[in-house]
């Protein structure tokens, strides 16, 4: 005779196998849904973070984080998903292509007189973008799944998103701190969807590195202070996007002609041989940002810049820090030509707004002009 007890036990057996089954059949679902709303990459990760908190937790320890004040904040919840969403079980990482054109970036930074732009920043701002395509995805689990609790994210909150794509098996984390992928390179968004479904886990990705060191030799700035490790305070894309104060004169002529974040470590990156170009309209470059001189940005007053950069996370500078950077890269352009004509255009531009700037703004306009040869 069969006893209660096996009976009962079987019966959970073939429950938590069927359920399995749906939840694999729901995940196949959802990275083709996603697939269809733009994302080229869909993965599920566990919630469990512990290592990457530990090495978090040694970076803030170090002040590598800088003036970024809302590192620190929240606590845990950073690093432990259901603390900051109650019940999350699975978090869902997915990936959207941004690269809009594999033009010659090394040539555009070897021309000083041009203005160099962070790739992301090229087109529209991605954070209202993917958030929106975010809750079409979440809307769309939500009609064949039914009722779930869910929040989506795009660097909205605190987050680790790269430690989630990585055992999501998006990629993994390249020396230079981003996202690599065999298949998509590096030049790729990060989003997120907390939920309280129990979605299998699509497994982490295996570090292909190997001995590579491209990206540490290449950063103008040495920001790479030891493999995966970034020391943001010399990093050119915290100095001219998230600080706010003066630029440390000892990273002036580094920052060459780089306006608004930095590519080089990217630009490096063997795996992005592999890169795909997007499709997505909003990523297209905008205002011919990736062919601009310095002197035309320069010449923006605050109502242009607004206008010309509705939209986009160039904005997020503000035209203080906007100005702040083009002083910069005006006085290493100053420093490289030997044009005199051109030399004297450049001189008397900055000339023109240095009684016109705040104190900050005018302390790098006198830098760079004292550039000139």
């Amino acid at each position: 005779m069969i006893s209660e007890c096996y009976c009962y036990d079987h019966i959970n057996i073939i429950i938590a196998f069927m359920a399995r089954l749906e939840n694999d059949s729901l995940l196949r679902y959802i990275i083709g849904q996603a697939q269809a709303l733009g994302f080229q990459q869909v993965g599920v990760a566990p919630i469990h973070l512990l290592q990457a908190e530990v090495n978090f937790n040694a970076w803030l320890a170090r002040g590598y984080h800088g003036e970024m004040a809302y590192m620190v904040q929240h606590g845990s919840k950073r690093s432990r998903p259901a603390e900051l969403i109650p019940n999350t079980l699975s978090v869902l990482s997915l990936a959207m292509n941004y690269l809009s054109s594999k033009g010659d970036a090394q040539k555009l930074l070897q021309t000083p007189q041009q203005a160099y732009i962070s790739r992301f920043a090229l087109g529209r701002d991605y954070h209202r973008l993917m958030r929106k395509r975010l809750q079409r995805l979440a809307e769309l689990i939500y009609s064949v799944y039914g009722p779930f609790n869910y929040r989506v994210f795009v660097d909205s909150a605190p987050v680790l998103e790269k430690p989630l794509a990585v055992n999501a098996g998006l990629g993994w984390q390249g020396k230079h701190s981003n996202i690599v992928s065999r298949q998509y390179g590096s030049w790729f968004f990060l989003g997120e969807i907390y939920c309280d479904i129990p979605l299998p886990a699509t497994g982490a990705a295996v570090n292909h590195c190997g001995r590579c060191c491209r990206c540490i030799d290449v950063c103008p700035t040495q920001a790479i202070v030891e493999p995966y490790v970034v020391d943001a305070r010399r990093c050119i894309s915290y100095l001219t996007i998230e600080s706010a104060a003066a630029i440390p004169p000892e990273f002036r002529i580094a920052i060459g002609n780089r306006i608004f974040g930095c590519d080089d470590c990217q630009l490096v990156c063997p795996w992005n041989r592999f890169a795909t170009l997007t499709t997505e309209a909003g990523f297209m470059v905008r205002e011919e940002l990736d062919r601009v001189k310095l002197l035309t940005l320069w010449q923006w007053s605050e109502a242009h810049f607004l206008k010309r950069c509705e939209g986009m996370a160039i904005r997020r500078v503000g035209y203080r820090g906007w100005l702040r950077n083009i002083a910069v890269a005006l006085g290493n352009a100053l420093a490289a030509t030997v044009d005199h004509t051109e030399s004297e255009t450049i001189e008397q531009a900055l000339q023109q707004r240095l009684t016109v700037v705040d104190s900050m703004v005018a302390e790098h306009i006198s830098w760079a002009l004292q550039q000139k040869k």
